[in-house]
């Protein structure tokens, strides 16, 4: 693989690169590049299309760059990847689906994509992903499933199921996901990576195919905190200026209700082992009963009706081309009125405000990303049953943070040799910065175990 302190190879990634991103900038882009590339060719169903003579000159220019003395960005010349679901010029944009290859091409990048591209970022191709982002599992029926590759007989996650296996494996430095329900931290978790949400506010989602236009964010997958921070430099409006913390100073809270139901045992175990490591770091932990979670339930039918009026027309000419397990989704939403979706737009909002009170008198709320390790692929490909109860398992934690309009970040808490486990940070609006604070802080934190 491609880590992030040089080049190795492996079948199995390294468990926890530990380096920045800034520690290539003496390195050859263009010797990375080739490894990176390397690796995406050899990698099955994780890219739905490589750039491979536009990242090569993108390495070679950061090259001269660097030779020459001339100042670059750190990104300049590394290959990142970018989901499906967003627009290069020139490209129709197919977001994990066939339904769409007779639609026009994109007339420009997305916003993110250009953003990536004027920080000298290769883009060295899209990933793939679950059709149209609509489910957290990762599978999909026309361009294949990436192996989740901790356990390649498991799922990746989804919706960014070829994002965040395109860091795992080593062919980029990080990848570009989108995040509706937790499409950006789930296959983060169950891959063993960083997966960060920003504020939805904060990242333009312009030239992004939508989900659900109330819930869509854009955030980063890489292998460490400080590489999402940079990346969340390149892409959002605005960048973050940390605040300064301590563990000793915080005070985190654990929702008492649903977030911890139905949690298996590896993953019970990684989280309660985390929450020990905090606590004797001094971090005050609180469980506080959070009998509104339960009500937010009521409030996932969002998707579906901000879904079916995208899809409606599509639909009518190419519903045999969907995966049926996402049209079953879709058309949930296929009888809302406008005032259904006035009602259920007033209802999260009073439910937000709610949440959002409780949660001000901590630094975060803690829980599992998601309650479960990575589910073995044929199981969900051989029975519906299985494929939505382990997609509402998956999308249980991490959609609370959609509907609060918060920000979260994953992180990787498991020890080596076990599953990935991902340990969620969450917070309301426009606290990412000391949401990233604190991750950066557990990070250091959880190091030493995961390495021995």
């Amino acid at each position: 693989m491609l880590s992030l302190s040089g080049i190795t190879t492996s079948s199995v990634p390294q468990p926890y690169p530990s380096m920045p991103i800034t520690s290539l900038n003496t390195q050859n882009r263009r010797e990375l590049m080739q490894a990176s590339l390397a690796i995406a060719r050899d990698s099955s169903s994780v890219f739905t299309h490589l750039y491979v003579d536009a990242a090569l000159a993108a390495a070679a220019h950061a090259d001269v760059l660097r030779v020459t003395g001339q100042h670059s960005s750190a990104l300049a010349g590394l290959s990142v990847s970018v989901k499906d679901l967003f627009d290069v010029a020139g490209e129709t944009t197919l977001a994990g689906s066939i339904a769409l290859r007779d639609a026009p091409p994109a007339a420009s990048d997305a916003v993110v994509v250009a953003r990536l591209r004027a920080a000298g970022a290769a883009i060295i191709g899209k990933t793939n992903m679950t059709e149209f982002a609509y489910s957290g599992v990762g599978i999909n029926p026309h361009h294949g499933t990436p192996a989740n590759p901790a356990d390649p007989t498991r799922i990746p996650g989804g919706s960014s199921s070829g994002a965040a296996v395109s860091v795992a494996i080593g062919s980029c430095v990080a990848a570009i996901g989108s995040d509706t329900g937790g499409s950006v931290r789930i296959p983060a978790a169950l891959c063993g990576l960083v997966g960060f949400k920003p504020t939805m506010r904060r990242v333009p989602v312009r030239g992004a195919l939508p989900l659900a236009p109330s819930l869509d964010s854009v955030g980063p997958i890489a292998a460490t905190v400080d590489d999402c921070l940079l990346i969340d430099r390149v892409i959002a409006d605005d960048p973050l200026d940390l605040p300064a913390v301590e563990l000793a100073q915080l005070k985190l809270a654990i929702p008492e209700d649903v977030v911890l139901d139905a949690v298996d045992s590896q993953v019970a175990k990684a989280f309660t082992a985390t929450v020990s490591r905090l606590s004797a770091a001094g971090a005050q932990i609180v469980e506080v009963p959070m009998r509104m979670l339960a009500e937010a339930k009521d409030l996932y039918l969002i998707s579906p009706y901000e879904a079916y009026p995208f899809h409606e027309s599509l639909l009518s000419q190419r519903k045999h081309e969907y995966d049926p397990r996402v049209v079953s989704r879709i058309l949930l939403g296929a009888d809302a009125t406008d005032e259904d979706r006035d009602r259920l737009r007033r209802a999260r909002e009073s439910w937000r405000k709610g949440l959002e009170d409780l949660l001000g008198g901590y630094d975060a709320m803690i829980m599992p990303t998601v309650p479960i390790v990575a589910p073995k692929t044929e199981a969900l490909l051989a029975s519906d049953d299985a494929f939505f109860d382990a997609n509402r398992l998956l999308l249980r934690n991490t959609s609370i943070v959609n509907l609060l309009d918060g920000c979260a970040i994953s992180l990787p808490c498991h020890r080596e040799g076990d599953l990935p486990v991902g340990f969620s940070l969450a917070s309301s609006a426009m606290k990412d910065a000391r949401i990233a604070s604190i991750a950066r802080l557990m990070e250091a934190l959880l190091a030493p175990s995961r390495l021995g």
